[in-house]
């Protein structure tokens, strides 16, 4: 019961629009929270398919679609062929859009630093570790659950500690 609580309380924190509104100030990138969540998927895989990116963000193709048109016109992806299928084509980031993530990361690492600085960098670690075993598991739990699902194969964080 405490870990839900923390975890919509976190969520209601994360999800303010005033909060996403201050991050892309800080960080000079103007994009909405979808194209933000979108740019972060596509840094932390290969170039992938417009359905699995749509599936790893639990969320309709037609709404990836719709943002990576968006993010193609400002240059922040671009779309490259499939190479297990011509026909088909993934997303990649481009250096603008690579540029964009790692500065909306950079203010938002310097966000938490400030607001977890009494804490030891093994307390860190493991709050990390613990963090991405979580989203791990509900990723393999809500597959699951939906009836005739396989478990997805979801792509390893880039990293574990923080």
């Amino acid at each position: 019961m405490e870990i839900e609580r923390a975890l919509t309380r976190i969520t209601y924190l994360s999800t303010r629009a005033r909060q996403h509104e201050r991050l892309m100030a800080l960080a000079g990138v103007p994009l909405d929270r979808a194209a933000v969540a979108l740019l972060r998927q596509i840094a932390d895989s290969e170039p992938l398919r417009p359905g699995e990116l749509a599936q790893r963000l639990g969320v309709e193709a037609s709404h990836v679609t719709r943002t990576v048109q968006q993010l193609q016109r400002s240059g922040y992806v671009t779309r490259v062929p499939d190479p297990d299928d011509r026909r088909a084509q993934r997303i990649e980031l481009t250096d603008v859009g690579r540029a964009a993530v790692d500065r909306v990361r950079d203010a938002g690492a310097r966000g938490m630093q400030l607001a977890l600085n009494g804490w030891e960098p093994e307390e860190l670690r493991q709050l990390a570790t613990l963090f991405h075993r979580m989203v791990d598991d509900f990723l393999t739990y809500a597959v699951e659950d939906e009836p005739g699902q396989e478990p997805a194969e979801t792509a390893p964080p880039a990293s574990r500690a923080g």
